[in-house]
């Protein structure tokens, strides 16, 4: 039986959700999964993100499309949240989609959500709520990570994750990166996804 085909479509202006995905990479393939990073297209200009300090991240990834999404056998998005939402970057690609809608493209394909916010209640689970919204349109299977880590139940230290996803803190001015426990959690969270979604592709 051949490989799920998975996309990690991903939208980090600083790296921290790239980082993440690297961890659900892992995870992925060791489920079983073919995995692809596919990075989401900037909306903003170079002048702007200069001036916001951003470093420009994933230079190697290949850009999302709507016209490659329909290649895969399911996704994982990860999310800069911006005001307990997925980004506009992130909005602007799904907004493309039309034409996938308007074919069922999507239909049935598994999807999960992973997150990066400043702060401990930044809004990664209204994040994850408000975007199961793009999900359901679709008629994707939304596929949380629910307690499926132990790791979750951790307290020896802040860290993001719930049980919509994966996620990290970081931090007001986005200086603080992914902690081991963090990067556990999203590598569990691929390997949990992986198997579902091996599970659905039979």
């Amino acid at each position: 039986m051949p490989k799920p085909k998975i996309a990690i479509v991903y939208y980090s202006m600083y790296g921290h959700v790239r980082t993440l995905a690297l961890a659900e990479k892992e995870g992925l393939e060791a489920a079983g999964c073919e995995v692809t990073l596919l990075k989401v297209p900037e909306t903003l200009s170079d002048e702007v993100l200069g001036k916001m300090g951003a470093p420009g991240v994933g230079q190697a990834d290949e850009e999302a499309s709507a016209a490659k999404l329909a290649d895969y056998d399911g996704f994982l998005f990860g999310l800069s949240a911006r005001f307990g939402m997925a980004s506009a970057q992130v909005k602007a690609l799904l907004d493309s989609t039309g034409g996938l809608w308007q074919s069922g493209a999507l239909v049935g394909k598994p999807a999960g959500v992973f997150f990066s916010t400043g702060t401990q209640n930044g809004g990664q689970e209204t994040t994850a709520l408000t975007f199961v919204t793009q999900l359901a349109h679709h008629g994707m299977v939304f596929v949380p990570l629910g307690y499926s880590t132990p790791k979750l139940f951790d307290l020896s230290a802040p860290h993001g994750g719930s049980p919509y996803g994966a996620g990290t803190l970081a931090g007001p001015d986005g200086s603080r990166q992914p902690s081991a426990l963090e990067k556990d959690i999203a590598e569990a969270h691929g390997k949990h996804f992986g198997t579902i979604a091996a599970k659905l592709a039979k």
